[in-house]
């Protein structure tokens, strides 16, 4: 400030001296009022082109880009521009600064598994990820602003975002949920700031799907161990209470011995598919011979058809080329001797099941079970895997079935890399093939003498 009235003294000297010089002490006075008038001029210049520049930097909404223009101005009004241009820089980085802070916050919850949806006080969506965008069918920058009660329409959210009490979730179909392809969404709004809501959203199909299998799952497995239990406890009530033949007796004790028995395979079962589910997937370390595996196979078959078919099944057995698989032995006979003993039930008597070994052109292999049987439905085979699932259960316990076979199998077939293929048409019989990679098996050479 000192500075600006030494230069205001200076002007008035110089102006004073130019006076005298031209016209004396008469020129004195005319030549002070000059000097005042061209330094409020020049002092007026310098605030008009401050000013100008700072209307200048107030209209450009990109930080940064005229806060290094700032006028080469002298003086007081100089280190005032000098000052200002400084405060400017400081407040282009710290927006800068936010800007890059906020952009990372929005791209963590662009990646977030969970859908997030920024509504303002009135309920219209300010900002939406992409996950809630598939969640609710939003397009994420056409329906910005747009109220969330026009876009979801679902009677439980409705109530609940009228509500006002947001204590807990609600769940509600999915945007492009169909029946064929259901979608659950779970949805909690949290009030923030000014009366705005921070609406989450969380895909839980697969995890009512897997609530809903597990329910299924300790039902069937009730209903399976309760209807031998109920056989066994009543046959044991009438042998405590009631005077018997030995005749009679040995059948009694027979049944009982057959319900026994198939609590004992459906425990077995069960405990196959926990093993195979909890332990690691099986390396290449351990190879086994296909033909060991269908002889055993061949075994267990012949011993069941003479057990179910009074006039036995035709069984037809190709080993095809000897070869080897790399696996868990148990696991891969389990697979295998599920599909043969399945066709050996479903099968009627005196129909044809043959089963064969072949190596595909690409070098993998196939283990294949064809069967005469009845045949499948088209609908009920994408189901077949599932536990407990069967399409007859009346002849599935007639034939000593537990409903957990194609599963063990499914399971199987997964952990070796290999693929399971079922074909069927109703009347005409079933093909259950297992394609096994070529990466798991192997040729071997056989050498004449």
């Amino acid at each position: 400030m000192i500075n600006r009235w030494l230069t205001f003294a200076a002007f008035l000297l110089l102006g004073s001296g130019f006076g005298w010089v031209l016209a004396g002490k008469d020129g004195i006075e005319p030549g002070l009022l000059v000097a005042g008038f061209a330094w409020l001029l020049l002092d007026s210049l310098h605030i008009s082109r401050l000013l100008r520049w700072l209307r200048t930097e107030q209209n450009v909404e990109e930080p940064g880009v005229l806060s290094s223009m700032a006028p080469g101005i002298g003086g007081v009004w100089g280190d005032l521009a000098d000052r200002t241009r400084r405060l400017l820089k400081s407040r282009d980085r710290r927006y800068l600064e936010s800007q890059v802070r906020l952009n990372e916050f929005l791209s963590a919850m662009q990646a977030s598994p969970n859908g997030v949806v920024l509504l303002d006080a009135d309920g219209r969506i300010e900002w939406c990820n992409q996950t809630a965008a598939q969640h609710f069918g939003f397009d994420a920058q056409r329906d910005v602003m747009q109220h969330i009660a026009n876009l979801v329409r679902d009677p439980v959210f409705t109530a609940y975002l009228a509500s006002g009490n947001f204590s807990r979730d609600v769940t509600i179909p999915g945007g492009r949920s169909t029946p064929a392809r259901p979608v659950r969404l779970s949805v909690h709004l949290h009030a923030y700031g000014n009366h705005r809501k921070l609406l989450l959203s969380r895909d839980i199909t697969s995890l009512e799907l897997a609530e809903a299998m597990r329910r299924d799952f300790v039902a069937n497995v009730s209903h399976e161990i309760r209807t031998p239990l109920t056989v066994l406890s009543g046959f044991i009530e009438t042998l405590q209470t009631l005077p018997i033949k030995d005749a009679e007796r040995m059948r009694y004790l027979g049944l009982m011995a057959q319900q026994s028995q198939r609590m004992q395979t459906l425990v077995n079962d069960l405990l196959t598919l926990s093993r195979l589910e909890g332990s690691p997937f099986p390396d290449t370390s351990e190879w086994v011979t296909t033909s060991a595996l269908l002889a055993q196979c061949e075994q267990e078959a012949r011993a069941l058809s003479a057990v179910l078919a009074s006039s036995g099944h035709r069984l037809e057995f190709e080993t095809g080329p000897p070869c080897e698989l790399a696996g868990v032995q148990n696991e891969l006979l389990s697979a295998m001797s599920n599909l043969v003993t399945n066709a050996v039930r479903y099968t009627p008597q005196t129909g044809l099941i043959k089963v064969s070994w072949r190596v595909l052109e690409d070098g993998r292999g196939e283990f294949q079970v064809l069967d005469t049987g009845p045949g499948i439905a088209a609908e009920h085979i994408p189901r077949l895997t599932e536990r407990f699932y069967r399409i007859d259960r009346s002849r599935s316990r007639e034939t000593g079935g537990t409903g957990l076979g194609l599963a063990i199998v499914k399971h199987v077939t997964q952990r070796h890399g290999a693929e399971l293929r079922i074909e069927s048409q109703p009347g005409q019989g079933s093909r259950f093939s297992i394609i096994f990679p070529a990466t798991r098996m192997r040729v071997i050479q056989t050498h004449s003498a």
